[in-house]
């Protein structure tokens, strides 16, 4: 079992949504602020390698922790699927070579639930992984990621890289991106039931389904990862909660005391029409288990959300 304590550990986007929840359960575990290490795009590209190489040089990291990606809703996929493949296949092809050139002891790779096939048994259990193509809108994000799956794979047969992957649900929770040309659907959601608006409009049908965890339990479950599971297995970590997007829209409309009325726009692409992961193996290998509901979480969420807009 790895002493994180004793460890140099590396986070990219570290400042981001999940980063900055990462780092804080970090401290929590007793981690020294100095042995964490959270670098911006401004001090290294992770695009460019030659920047990769000079950052692995400057904090000779034992632990890498690659969470930096370009990612969106619905419409920033449909917007930017060139960019999106190309940034998550760069930065990872630069951060997993780089692992093995510098020898880390251990590379976690944040993975994405996008990277399932369109229609395969729900609940997504990490076997069938491989068993068809992504839904279409999400298809170039989760096959670069999919692709960085593969690459850990054959690292660890040549070089023996300790590389492992994880895949979260969608993740909601104080800090996500509330900016509606980005966000995903809960953040846009609370934002738009927060606006004292007559009327709602929301994309699609609202009849599909999706699994949300929040962010705290995330971190945990990375932690866990990390101070217990060493093998090539992808790893699922979720809930294990289904909803559809019409009941998801219901509960926050209530928690938010919007009195809006909900329009559907189905001229709007749905996405997947299910995804709910399979979570056995994360409570087998290293007993992971999210710890906040959907309701409670929500409730979390919206008052940072409302505390923030007041004090903005």
């Amino acid at each position: 079992m790895i002493d994180l304590r004793k460890e140099r550990i590396l986070i990219t986007g570290g400042a981001g949504f999940l980063g900055t929840h990462l780092q804080h359960a970090m401290t929590k575990r007793g981690v020294p602020q100095n042995n964490l290490f959270t670098p911006r795009r401004t001090h290294y590209d992770l695009l460019y390698r030659p920047e990769v190489t000079q950052m692995y040089r400057n904090i000779q990291p034992t632990i890498v922790i690659h969470l930096a990606a370009e990612i969106g809703g619905i419409g920033a996929n449909l917007k930017n699927p060139g960019k999106f493949f190309y940034t998550n296949m760069q930065m990872g092809l630069n951060m997993i070579e780089e692992a093995r050139i510098h020898e880390v002891k251990k590379f976690i790779q944040i993975g994405t639930a996008c990277s399932y096939p369109k229609f395969i048994p729900v609940p997504f259990d990490e076997a069938n992984l491989w068993c068809g193509y992504p839904e279409e809108t999400n298809a170039p994000y989760g096959i670069a990621k999919k692709a960085l799956l593969t690459m850990l794979l054959a690292y660890r047969q040549q070089y023996e890289l300790n590389g492992i992957y994880l895949i979260p649900a969608n993740l909601y929770g104080p800090g996500d991106d509330f900016d509606l040309d980005t966000s995903h659907v809960i953040a846009a959601m609370i934002r738009k039931f927060s606006s004292n608006l007559n009327s709602v409009t929301l994309w699609g049908s609202g009849t599909v389904s999706r699994e949300f965890l929040y962010v705290e339990d995330a971190a945990e479950g990375i932690i866990l990862a990390i101070e217990q599971y060493d093998s090539p297995q992808p790893v699922n970590l979720g809930s294990g909660h289904e909803i559809t997007i019409a009941n998801l829209a219901g509960m926050i409309k209530l928690l938010t005391g919007s009195k809006a009325t909900i329009i559907w726009d189905r001229s709007k692409p749905d996405g997947q029409p299910r995804r709910c992961l399979d979570i056995t193996l994360a409570k087998y290998l290293f007993n992971f288990e999210a710890a906040t509901s959907l309701e409670d979480g929500l409730k979390k969420t919206i008052k940072w959300y409302k505390k923030r807009k007041i004090s903005a």
